[in-house]
């Protein structure tokens, strides 16, 4: 399949999910709920000021971070328009809210401390490019914080990728691959970035932490 078709497969499943997406319908999204005081904790233990959410969907991520970090400088990008519709429904003033693509992040070098991706980059079919893109848009020093699916082995994550990625692809949806630590790690050394946590936590979850480096590759 080409990446422009998984990119539309994506826009017409969460076109589809955006008006039910932060509601007692929203069904299996309902899941990425607990990825959020993960985020929230491991932002806390580092000051930052500019934060991009790449994948923000209808902005539930912004909308707590909004509400605790009034001041901060809160930037969130998805490649559905529906989805930044929903968001901007909201009115979060200082909320900057972008449709775009996270492959190819449409923001200056060095704009920001931290970015956030939460049950997002399993949909990137190009995932490396957004790993760079991150390394581009990060200052250095500043932290990758990823949350996404998992599995514990990697046979458990061939079935999943082999077997029942086409099935959901069949049935509209643009999921594109899980990944494992190893993988993840190669993803952030290829951009630059240095991945300091990679934790599986709860059921079929990952937790990473990765880090663009203080001296940059420009830099040396």
């Amino acid at each position: 399949m080409t990446d422009k078709k998984y990119k539309q497969l994506t826009v017409n499943e969460f076109t589809k999910a955006a008006a039910v997406y932060e509601t007692d319908k929203a069904g299996v999204y309902k899941i990425c709920k607990k990825d959020y005081p993960d985020v929230l904790a491991e932002l806390e233990r580092e000051p930052f000021e500019d934060l991009l959410d790449c994948g923000c969907g209808t902005a539930p991520m912004l909308t707590l971070l909004h509400k605790k970090y009034p001041k901060k400088h809160l930037t969130g990008i998805d490649i559905t328009p529906k989805m930044i519709e929903a968001a901007k429904a909201k009115g979060m003033k200082g909320v900057e809210l972008v449709v775009g693509d996270c492959e190819d992040l449409p923001f200056a070098e060095n704009s920001f401390d931290a970015v956030i991706c939460c049950q997002s980059f399993h949909h990137y079919p190009n995932v490396q490019a957004f790993f760079n893109s991150v390394y581009r848009v990060l200052r250095p020093n500043g932290r990758l914080i990823l949350r996404d699916m998992t599995m514990n082995t990697a046979a458990a994550r061939w079935l999943v990728n082999n077997i029942e990625m086409p099935l959901v692809n069949l049935a509209g949806k643009g999921d594109v691959h899980v990944y494992g630590r190893d993988e993840v790690r190669e993803l952030c050394r290829r951009s630059g970035l240095r991945m300091e946590l990679f934790e599986k936590r709860g059921f079929c979850r990952l937790h990473c932490v990765a880090r663009k480096p203080k001296r940059t590759k420009s830099s040396k």
